[in-house]
């Protein structure tokens, strides 16, 4: 088989085409994955298809953003820790610039008409966005009687038995890595993964370079750990308070948070809303349609949670500590699992247990997303709810009246957009957001 001689590009090369995805991925974590897909797989011919693939599912089971764990993944395949960092560090911080510019317009000019009503008709839009996300992603991961009924019980487990979310997708895991075949309905042997493809080709002729690579990335997982680590230990138990809670919620939050970001937020939006009163529930659907509008991990929402609570303890300077200790505890977990598991995930190229994990995590994700929609709408379209317990079931209805007509006519009006006239994200986004500015100027 003639593989391509071509040179491995530099490290030069490799930032500018890193910070391009950066700055252009928009639309959440299935925009992002297929911009890098096309740039890395299809035009530059860097990755193979079943590498990338199998680098996406490993991702898709670590916790954190996934979008921005593949970029450090294939950064590391080709330049090793250097080129992981870079990869990972460039899809994060234009978003999260973008997100803190957002955040201080929102606690410093949310209170005039026209920019609350440009919020309000966010959040009404962000409502249908997370209904369309449930349909997306249960066209794609429910495959089967067995899909189905997981995804049913996740759902049931978070809405009515109040299960927490870790439990519900860690359970999901287990199940899937046990029973793959339940799971994964056509399973293909691995097939050779030499192509056209330059780092596929470079490591069969370079077959030690995966080892080679390992030793630098464990040394790396490990100090991630410990940049991770340290300073949160600091927070939590020499500095304590909001900043202390900021710091653990997050860290908590880096190490259970797997089925991407909207199954994040159900989790987010029931701690820092009920439990620690940071924001509303409103303001939570702010904050997503803000990440919405910003290139990067759609997970960057958790930055504008930890401004608010940083803003209620302290102001503006506050503001920006929490939402520096937010950043620091989330992403730096994200590059300590990849730099430690990278190297093991390569051994593991067409796993029947790996799959069968990953689908049924899919699936229940389905479940979660379900959750989260139904949280939402009780939230945007009504303005007060109640809660019935009978004997281990927890239901929260809404108050009949409570409801807010404009915030229900808005969101139907921006799932005829989405859904009827195929605006996309930004249109409808500008739609609701514009429909919102003239309700409050009327």
């Amino acid at each position: 088989m003639n593989m391509p001689e071509r040179p491995m590009p530099g490290i030069g090369e490799a930032f500018r085409i890193w910070l391009k995805i950066g700055l252009l991925s928009f639309g959440g974590p299935a925009g992002q994955i297929a911009l890098m897909h096309r740039i890395v797989v299809d035009e530059l011919k860097w990755v193979g298809e079943k590498r990338f693939l199998h680098a996406l599912n490993f991702c898709t089971l670590l916790p954190g953003p996934e979008a921005q764990q593949l970029a450090t993944y294939l950064g590391w395949l080709m330049h090793g820790v250097k080129g992981g960092l870079m990869a990972g560090l460039l899809f994060i911080l234009p978003g999260a610039l973008v997100m803190l510019g957002l955040s201080l317009a929102f606690v410093l000019l949310g209170h005039l008409p026209l920019m609350a009503g440009l919020f309000f008709g966010l959040k009404c839009a962000v409502l249908v966005l997370v209904i369309e996300a449930l349909l997306r992603i249960g066209r794609r991961a429910l495959k089967g009687r067995a899909a189905y009924a997981m995804a049913f019980a996740a759902f049931i487990g978070l809405f009515l038995l109040k299960i927490p979310f870790p439990l519900v997708v860690i359970g999901a895991g287990l199940i899937g890595l046990v029973s793959p075949r339940v799971f994964t309905h056509r399973w293909h042997d691995a097939e050779d993964l030499a192509g056209p493809a330059l780092i596929d080709a470079l490591l069969l002729r370079e077959p030690v370079r995966v080892q080679e690579l390992a030793r630098g990335a464990r040394r790396a997982g490990i100090g991630a750990l410990i940049v991770w680590l340290l300073p949160a230990l600091i927070l939590i138990f020499l500095v304590g308070g909001t900043y202390g809670d900021i710091a653990a919620f997050f860290s908590k939050m880096a190490v259970v948070t797997m089925g991407g970001a909207y199954a994040v937020l159900a989790y987010v939006a029931q701690d820092a809303v009920s439990t620690y009163g940071w924001l509303t529930g409103p303001e939570m659907l702010t904050g997503l349609g803000l990440a919405e509008t910003t290139p990067g991990p759609l997970i960057l929402v958790l930055q504008f949670v930890g401004f608010l609570a940083g803003f209620h303890e302290g102001g503006v300077p506050g503001a920006l500590f929490g939402a520096l200790i937010t950043l620091w505890v989330t992403f730096a977990p994200c590059f300590a699992f990849v730099f430690l598991g990278a190297p093991w995930i390569e051994s593991m190229q067409g796993s029947r247990v790996l799959a069968g994990g990953l689908a049924a995590i899919t699936a229940a994700v389905v479940g979660v997303i379900a959750n989260l929609a139904l949280w939402f709408a009780l939230h945007v379209i009504f303005t007060a709810q109640e809660t019935i317990v009978i004997g281990p079931l927890s239901v929260d209805l809404p108050v009949p009246a409570s409801i807010d007509l404009a915030a229900a006519a808005l969101a139907l009006l921006a799932a005829v957009g989405l859904f009827r006239f195929r605006l996309g994200l930004f249109a409808t986004l500008a739609l609701a957001s514009a429909c919102g500015v003239v309700l409050s100027l009327i």
